[in-house]
């Protein structure tokens, strides 16, 4: 379907690509990896002709439908959601009103041959319209919609009304409502919520009929979904076929076999070098001299790649805190609306979070997870009930909002310098550097930042610290692989106690020892982990 041959592309001084190869063919399911800066958004860009490659040659299949989800969703405006996610289906809908207006010329009288005429191009164009879906064109609209989260409440709210998040949401429906050849998607799980990710699985694997390329940092949906994994690094495409965890393994085996092929050609390089020395002044080893030094000009030199620079960090050993936590007496939050009432979020939660769980919180979109741990970190008070925090509780507070707890006008050396402000520059420069933030990056403003360097920026701050009580709120986002990984050791090594929400199922499989579920404003608790809550409750099975 695409080709992409001996593809070669460069973004100023770096290489991304240097005589790449890539095949999409019919009816394939691609993870597309690498570390960040790697070109997997260009390999994106250049199958859709918004980058063109400094040489080599991109083919398509004639007639072949591309639907590209990227995190820039661009304007919206002017529309419902509904009518923005059937506006993807332009020809359709265009189409559709060529239709209605036939349908209104062949109720005027007209001239026999001219009537016969309209009559042809009518039937055409409703067989055309038909084969692309148009009759049911709305119906698919508000399937994706309701699947994503916006149900039919929703449908009709203007679509500039919805945050960033929920845009994003809207821009993913368009793509799949048209159900192209192509699916290219760009981290999609990135603003859904659990229920949200487990539909669009369920979409992937019976809905849509044709072949994917994605970038995933959700370990388990790229498990489920790709039966083969490309690798952009270092110049070099990749191709593993296999599911997410077989490409770890298998990168593994191949790096211990690359790296002992090294070590062989480094000793032997090492003793002709030896020789070529020893004997080069010898009139009598001249002829093996010279045989030996043509010998290794030959030799094709192998090459370790480049090691991922990736986040260095364990939160140091925490000040210890009251064996209680925190204690709830009939908590409730409420919200108001702009008719003056009030939107009930939860009631009546009682109950004790205690010294070393690490908690999950869980609930469908909207149960009010984020405004619980707002109440538990203290920003935001109970509308009812009592919070109380125990003894020498120290919180350290991560928003999926970044923003809320940054300031933009700030630069990263600022931002972490202002949380220590006793140290010396050299200790604020090796935390930066801890997390990635290294020479001239130190005076990148935040507002500057993507959302990842602006996690990172934030994980620096809560490090400074010293915290025994870590409220977390979709840490993950923006994180790639290995910085998740990297966070879930630290959090399963630290010591103090753990209250999270995070839609990685992978993550709260690892790390979660208890979990609270908030389910039509009621708290339920589970005393056990992930899968314990999945099995007593009978939730997807798929997510254990």
């Amino acid at each position: 379907m695409i080709h992409l041959t001996s593809i070669t592309r460069q973004h100023g001084p770096q290489i991304l690509f240097r005589n790449a190869s890539l095949q999409i063919l019919p009816d394939t399911r691609t993870g597309l990896v690498g570390a960040n800066g790697a070109g997997k958004t260009t390999i994106f860009r250049l199958i859709m002709g918004e980058e063109e490659a400094d040489s080599g040659e991109i083919s398509c299949a004639r007639n072949t439908s591309i639907g590209y989800f990227s995190q820039d969703v661009g304007d919206m405006a002017g529309r419902s959601a509904l009518q923005e996610v059937m506006s993807a289906a332009g020809d359709v809908m265009r189409l559709g009103e060529e239709i209605r207006e036939m349908e209104s010329a062949m109720a005027q009288p007209m001239a026999e041959l001219e009537m016969a005429e309209l009559l042809e191009r009518y039937g055409n164009a409703m067989e055309q319209f038909d084969h692309c879906g148009g009759y049911d064109l709305e119906a698919r609209a508000q399937a994706v919609l309701t699947g994503l989260g916006i149900g039919p409440d929703d449908f009709h709210r203007p679509v500039e009304s919805f945050s960033g998040g929920w845009k994003m949401r809207i821009a993913l429906a368009k793509i799949l409502t048209i159900n192209p050849d192509v699916l290219l998607l760009d981290e999609p799980t990135n603003h859904l919520d659990l229920e949200s990710i487990i539909w669009l699985e369920d979409w992937l694997a019976g809905e849509f009929k044709g072949a994917l390329l994605m970038t995933c940092h959700d370990h388990d949906f790229m498990n489920r979904i790709v039966s083969r994994i490309i690798e952009v690094g270092n110049g070099v495409v990749t191709t593993y076929s296999g599911n997410y965890d077989f490409y770890l393994r298998e990168r593994e085996v191949r790096r211990e076999q690359l790296l002992a092929s090294y070590r062989r050609q480094q000793e032997m390089l090492s003793k002709e070098e030896e020789f070529i020395a020893r004997f080069a002044a010898r009139a009598s080893h001249a002829s093996q001299v010279q045989s030996r030094v043509k010998k290794i000009e030959k030799i094709e030199r192998i090459e370790l790649p480049l090691e991922q620079k990736i986040i260095r960090f364990a939160f140091p050993e925490p000040p210890r805190s009251g064996d209680d936590v925190v204690r709830m007496a009939g908590v409730g939050k409420t919200w108001p609306l702009p008719d003056g009432g009030r939107k009930s979020v939860f009631g009546g939660v009682s109950g004790v979070i205690r010294r070393q769980e690490k908690i999950a919180v869980v609930g469908v979109n909207g149960a009010g997870k984020s405004t619980f741990l707002k109440v538990l970190a203290g920003q935001t008070g109970p509308t009812t009930g009592i919070v109380s925090l125990g003894a020498n509780i120290l919180p350290g507070y991560f928003s999926q909002h970044v923003m809320d707890l940054l300031d933009p006008g700030k630069t990263v050396f600022d931002t972490v310098q202002d949380v220590i402000p006793r140290e010396n520059i050299g200790v604020v420069r090796n935390l930066c550097a801890a997390f990635l933030f290294q020479g001239d990056a130190v005076e990148k403003k935040v507002q500057s930042l993507s959302g990842g360097e602006k996690s990172r920026l934030l994980l620096a701050t809560l490090l400074a610290r010293p915290i025994n009580f870590l409220i977390l709120d979709e840490p993950t986002n923006h994180l790639d692989f290995q910085s998740r990984q990297i966070l879930l050791a630290a959090l399963q090594k630290f010591t103090g106690t753990v209250v999270l929400v995070s839609h990685d199922r992978y993550f709260l499989r690892s790390l979660a020892g208890r979990v609270f579920e908030i389910d039509h404003g009621e708290m339920l608790t589970y005393d056990g982990g992930y899968e314990y809550y999945l099995t007593k409750t009978g939730r997807d099975s798929r997510a254990a």
